[in-house]
């Protein structure tokens, strides 16, 4: 028996926000002191690391749990007989329902049963749940789906990861250019193929301060009372640049696989040079160079999304969106993110 994603889907918001929008926000340290330099360098700056040009933004009248029904709709193809028949909804994100203008999330009712209710399945045995578990969260949520239809507690699963991060982020912070909004969503189910999921590997490092790299807290502006997204940046490309390399080898290592054979690796799209560190020191563990055009990536027009970025980028190569990558029955590929927790997760999937 195989579990296998049977169908894919993604929301990307409308609304594009390039660079040039942050000209004039008034960059503070953690200090809340002025920053020396003028903004365009800053930008500047920062685009050559993170590689963003732009991001998305969801549109005001939209939440987190509207652009996950999207994806969903889309990954379903509008089919009632499916929904009927999906076990679980597992939703991966970490901020709940964010109004446009508002500073407080909403987690209740779950977003998860949000979404059942907007898709209209009416079967009660469909069970519906949040994941919070940092940006690996959507991976981690389609390994929770595979153990289920393993163990026989489940058929098929629908998986989704969704935020609208640009409604948490502190104005302040230059790393508020980093985050955006989207959805992915994801249909896996038993089968009588022996292709899909093969390993996975997950791990949360809490024993030397990692739960505070990634956190919730104040504005640099003293002024402003309110709690925003927080990372330290430096600590975090440290951190996934050790652990995440050594998650993926580990997750490789529990199959018969050689690197060789892997022909893309999907990684969450957090940092474009980040990711290229990540996915080279993972090579140089196999004493090999890093294969031309392994690493798929969207983060230059689409930005940090967190947990959609993964099945996004998946959904846009599977329909061909993605220039120099493809996917053909058979092809071997890895998943792997890094977040908040500190977590890292990795799988490994055969087409």
């Amino acid at each position: 028996m195989g579990v296998i994603i049977t169908k894919t889907g993604c929301y990307i918001p409308n609304f594009a926000v390039k660079n040039d929008k942050f000209l004039q926000n008034s960059f503070l340290d953690e200090k809340g002191n002025t920053f020396l330099k003028k903004n365009q360098e800053i930008i500047e700056k920062f685009s050559s690391i993170t590689g963003i040009k732009e991001r998305r933004y969801a549109d005001k009248n939209h939440n987190t749990s509207d652009l996950a029904t999207f994806a969903a709709l889309k990954a379903l193809e509008a089919n009632q007989e499916e929904k009927e028949s999906i076990d679980y909804i597992i939703f991966a994100h970490n901020f709940g329902d964010t109004d446009f203008g508002s500073k407080q999330s909403g987690l209740m009712p779950s977003l998860a049963s949000k979404v059942k209710s907007k898709l209209n399945i009416k079967n009660p045995n469909c069970v519906a749940y949040d994941l919070i578990f940092g940006c690996p969260g959507w991976l981690e949520g389609l390994i929770q789906a595979y153990n289920f239809i393993k163990s026989g507690a489940a058929k098929k699963c629908l998986v989704i990861g969704a935020e609208t991060l640009s409604r948490v982020v502190d104005n302040f912070d230059r790393d508020s250019m980093i985050f955006s909004d989207g959805a992915g969503a994801v249909i896996i189910e038993k089968s009588d193929s022996k292709n899909g999921v093969i390993a996975y590997k997950s791990v949360t490092y809490t024993d030397s301060n990692e739960v505070d790299i990634l956190n919730f807290d104040c504005s640099y502006n003293p002024s402003d009372k309110h709690k925003y997204i927080k990372m330290k940046g430096r600590k975090v490309y440290e951190f996934a640049l050790k652990k995440v390399p050594e998650a993926i080898k580990e997750c490789i290592g529990k199959t018969n696989i050689n690197i060789e054979e892997i022909k893309k690796v999907f990684i969450h799209q957090a940092n474009m040079k980040m990711d290229e560190a990540i996915v080279k020191r993972l090579y140089k563990l196999y004493n090999k160079e890093i294969p031309e055009n392994i690493l798929p990536m969207n983060i230059q027009s689409l930005g940090n999304s967190s947990v959609a970025t993964i099945p996004t980028l998946f959904d846009q190569v599977l329909r061909d969106e993605i220039t120099n990558h493809k996917l053909n029955k058979n092809d071997i590929i890895v998943f792997a993110s890094v977040g908040a927790g500190m977590n890292v997760n990795s799988m490994v999937y055969k087409i």
